[in-house]
């Protein structure tokens, strides 16, 4: 069975392909309200819209084209998953992809979400480079392998400090915390303590989700302990039904602890101790020679 998170890519590609959620329902045999909900489940995990509006024909956004692109470039490679994406074809560009320096930027994509703005920005200052996204990069290790293979030219992943045989620097931190319903009763409390934690029931995303595989790492690596799952899963409109249903709490960081914290009906909980804050770090390929359009997009990000 699919897991949650290729559901939702499926159901982004096939309303891409169709062009309407309507008609994007009725191919996939589900309902509308179904579509809706799990592209707001996979808007809410990637912190970005993809879409301008879901009622009548679709625009993507900047940063939803971008991604469908990045998600063509995956389907290369995973025809099963991505079979027949049938993504808008990429707007004309002013020279011909011979003449373009092309580079790979690899970011998870909420952290692409963070810098959209200024990657529009430098490739309309600079009409000869082409920006292609990876956004299967997550961690210290895989940036590390696409780096060395010469995949990406650009790796911005996540870690819990500097990660050895991997020279990078440091982009900035997301504080990871815990959420609960409002009515839960460590949500009422005024102050949470570790001890409170180690028996805490937990909503936990996938474990092959490079988020929970952090976040476990970060919490262990603190001696920190929580209770064990209620549920696994990485559709966020699931999650946050039973947060406040009040069955659990949820740790995240970044974007989606960002929009958790803003939604009706869920509180952060008051930790007495912080939760470990995980790192955004930016590693270069060696092929990015300095003075080439890859370390000036490198360095411009960080401006």
């Amino acid at each position: 069975m699919a897991t949650s998170s290729l559901r939702q890519l499926d159901i982004f590609a096939q309303i891409v392909a169709s062009g309407n959620a309507a008609l994007c329902a009725r191919d996939l045999g589900i309902s509308v309200e179904k579509v809706a909900q799990d592209l707001a489940s996979l808007e809410m995990r990637l912190g970005y819209r993809l879409f301008d509006e879901i009622s009548g024909d679709l625009r993507l956004t900047a940063a939803g084209r971008k991604t469908a692109e990045a998600m063509t470039l995956l389907s290369q490679g995973d025809p099963e998953n991505w079979s027949a994406s049938k993504a808008d074809e990429p707007e004309a560009q002013p020279a011909s992809q011979d003449e373009r320096q092309s580079i790979v930027l690899a970011a998870p994509a909420p952290v692409f979400g963070r810098f959209q703005e200024a990657l529009a920005a430098f490739e309309a200052a600079n009409e000869d480079v082409a920006i292609t996204l990876d956004l299967t990069i997550h961690l210290a290790e895989e940036a590390a392998a696409a780096l060395r293979e010469g995949r990406v030219d650009i790796a911005y992943f996540y870690a819990l400090g500097e990660a050895a045989d991997l020279p990078s620097r440091y982009g900035w931190s997301e504080q990871i915390n815990l959420y609960a319903g409002n009515d839960h009763p460590l949500a009422l409390k005024d102050s949470v303590s570790a001890q409170d934690l180690a028996t805490l029931p937990m909503l936990m995303m996938e474990r092959p989700n490079p988020l929970r595989r952090i976040i476990d790492a970060a919490l262990a690596r603190e001696g920190i302990r929580t209770g064990d799952p209620v549920l696994e899963t990485d559709n966020m409109f699931d999650v946050m039904t039973i947060l406040r249903e009040g069955a659990g709490c949820f740790a995240a960081f970044g974007p989606l602890a960002r929009d958790l914290g803003r939604l009706g009906g869920i509180r952060r909980l008051a930790l007495e101790r912080s939760l470990p804050a995980v790192e955004v770090r930016q590693a270069i390929g060696s092929r990015a020679a300095d003075g080439s359009a890859a370390t000036a997009l490198a360095d411009y990000l960080f401006l």
